[in-house]
């Protein structure tokens, strides 16, 4: 099911978000029509993205559930590495799976560039061989110290290797590449709740996007 859109409009020195553009300001009840360009509605652009068709991704998802169904910002997360074709590779006490279906919101982090042309050939292959190795049988799966982020980092680690690049750190490739996509997350998870119990979502600006607005 398509996600509902969020709709952004300014007004009143505030950002008011909603799901349909209202006819006058929910905080003063002037009309919007003709208030000028700020009080277009602007659509949001989603952080998710359907996983199965993003290829040769790191995919983010909830263990269980999806993001904008009543995840809490708690609960664990699970992991994955998608081939060419959008199947999703990924590891847990199972051992290793390969998902054709169940990622279709997450956060995608794109690993290989388009100008990448070896690497795009080669991809699938490096996977397939890297999965089937005794490190991610099922009876070493560990669910703090080896786990599905284990697995995926450690083949983005062993293509770096195979291009003669440095390795990274879990705590590298997480604040490099993972936090700012789960901040913005975060934001847009925060909308979608506020939205789910009320029509409007009024958030004052700061003083200076005001004095810039007048």
């Amino acid at each position: 099911m398509a996600e509902a859109a969020i709709l952004r409009v300014r007004h009143c020195g505030a950002d008011i978000f909603c799901r349909r553009p209202p006819p006058r300001c929910p905080a003063c009840g002037r009309p919007l029509r003709g208030a000028g360009l700020p009080a277009a509605p602007v659509r949001l652009p989603s952080p998710f993205r359907h996983g199965h068709r993003q290829p040769r991704a790191f995919l983010l998802r909830p263990t269980a559930g999806t993001f904008l169904g009543a995840y809490d910002g708690k609960s664990d997360l699970h992991v994955g590495i998608t081939n060419s074709s959008g199947v999703v590779y990924n590891y847990n006490e199972e051992g290793i799976h390969r998902a054709e279906t169940g990622w279709e919101q997450c956060i995608s982090i794109p690993l290989v560039q388009p100008d990448m042309f070896g690497l795009l050939q080669q991809w699938d292959k490096l996977l397939e061989e890297f999965s089937v190795g005794e490190a991610w049988l099922p009876h070493r799966y560990e669910e703090h110290d080896h786990n599905c982020y284990t697995y995926a980092l450690a083949f983005i680690n062993s293509v770096l290797t195979t291009q003669g690049k440095r390795q990274m750190s879990k705590s590298e490739f997480t604040e490099k590449f993972v936090i700012p996509q789960t901040k913005k997350a975060s934001k847009y998870i925060t909308l979608h709740q506020k939205l789910t119990a009320s029509d409007f979502y009024i958030v004052p600006l700061p003083d200076q996007e005001k004095q810039c607005r007048k």
